[in-house]
């Protein structure tokens, strides 16, 4: 049985998360899922803490305030590397959104072309066609517009560079340095994958339908385009100073256990 990791942030996502663990346990019932939770003031760690499949299949890590998408990510693959050298195998690492505009069920997708080959799996809204629905099509256009954009400035040949929907081989996500990781925002899903390419990974893409949120308020902002305008050419520019490590943190730990 497929037993992935998935990593989740939140914030005033309480409405989406019934419906979210529901699809998500349905389409794979031995998931395990760590919700990084940024003092959502919503309830949600009293309902994850309530829920029957708390600290056995349903992790929680919570923040003092909000700390931003990228910082949230960077902690959450901090703690799945940490904490999975003493638990079940693990045979890949997800990260996703709770809004349910990443359907659950394309998962399985992902993990096959992590099976095939690939270190690294993008889930892309743009490769073959569009295939997005509910979003405006001025939100459109500006989503479009950045991934030329990102290919533009920093020559990697993906379809979706911005998406939010991946999935890792858990070794090599144990091999990030996530210390050199400086994006905030959703800049956070560019840079992961830039470092990613150029540490030489296997990535592929698998194309998905992305639904636009059914409730809750999204977290784009004016600030959180700014930042991404500029990280890009300063990826660019930054590449040749990147260093793997030379030893993941979890395969250290997995050799001493």
């Amino acid at each position: 049985m497929s037993s992935p990791f998935i990593v989740v942030p939140t914030y005033h996502e309480l409405e989406n998360l019934p419906r979210f663990t529901e699809q998500l346990w349905t389409a794979l019932p031995q998931a395990r899922l760590l919700l990084v939770d940024d003092a959502s003031g919503d309830g949600t760690p009293d309902w994850v803490k309530s829920h029957l499949l708390y600290q056995k299949q349903l992790f929680l890590l919570e923040r003092a305030g909000k700390q931003g998408l990228g910082s949230a990510y960077v902690a959450g693959f901090s703690w799945v590397t940490a904490h999975l050298p003493t638990m079940e195998p693990c045979t890949a690492v997800v990260q996703m959104d709770a809004d349910l505009s990443h359907n659950p069920d394309a998962i399985k997708d992902l993990l096959g072309a992590l099976d095939a080959g690939a270190d690294l799996v993008l889930a892309t809204r743009y490769r073959g066609g569009v295939r997005v629905t509910n979003w405006p099509l001025r939100r459109l256009l500006l989503s479009l517009g950045a991934a030329q954009y990102v290919k533009l400035i920093t020559g990697m040949p993906f379809s979706d560079p911005t998406g939010g929907f991946k999935a890792f081989r858990p070794e090599k996500l144990g091999e990030l340095d996530l210390e050199q990781i400086h994006s905030d925002g959703y800049a956070f899903q560019i840079e992961v994958t830039h470092m990613a390419w150029r540490l030489g990974w296997n990535i592929s893409e698998v194309p998905i339908t992305f639904e636009d949120r059914a409730a809750g308020v999204s977290k784009m902002s004016t600030r959180i385009v700014r930042e991404a305008v500029w990280r890009v050419p300063w990826m660019a520019l930054h590449r040749r100073r990147l260093k793997p490590r030379t030893e993941s943190a979890f395969a250290q730990k997995r050799s001493s256990s």
